[in-house]
């Protein structure tokens, strides 16, 4: 199997949810059968698998992150010391720790077995623009 691995580059504009599932597909082509990994290098995003038909629901989840885990300069997070980074930076390692930093899923034919609706993601917690890093890999089966 070539190229079993690959340091994807993204660039986020802040937070939110931004869609990979092409640029893996594009990758996984011709590879064959396996399990595909995928490893953020980061501790303040997250990798997720979530649908991809409906933009809502890529609003609502920022919105129901934002609403759980809130800034540090909002009362209710006053509890927080890490905050010489911003308001965003603890909330980010906070809901990073919520969340998978890892995805493993099954490549038939050199295609991501994903469902119907299904996307992957790298979902970014902080609010200023970032240069992330997820190393991708292919393990043949």
């Amino acid at each position: 199997m070539s190229d079993a691995f690959w340091t994807m580059s993204v660039t986020t504009e802040g937070a939110g949810l931004y869609e990979l599932t092409d640029d893996i597909r594009k990758w996984c082509a011709g590879k064959g059968n396996g399990i595909l990994t995928l490893f953020v290098r980061h501790t303040s995003c997250s990798l997720l698998i979530q649908e991809n038909a409906d933009p809502e629901v890529r609003n609502d989840l920022s919105a129901f992150f934002e609403r759980l885990v809130p800034p540090s300069d909002h009362p209710a997070m006053s509890y927080l010391t890490h905050v010489y980074e911003g308001p965003d930076d603890m909330p980010a390692h906070i809901k990073a720790a919520l969340m998978p930093v890892s995805l493993n899923i099954p490549v038939i034919s050199g295609c991501p077995a994903l469902g119907t609706w299904q996307g992957i993601y790298l979902f970014e917690h902080r609010r200023a623009p970032r240069d992330r890093q997820i190393v991708v890999a292919l393990t043949a089966i």
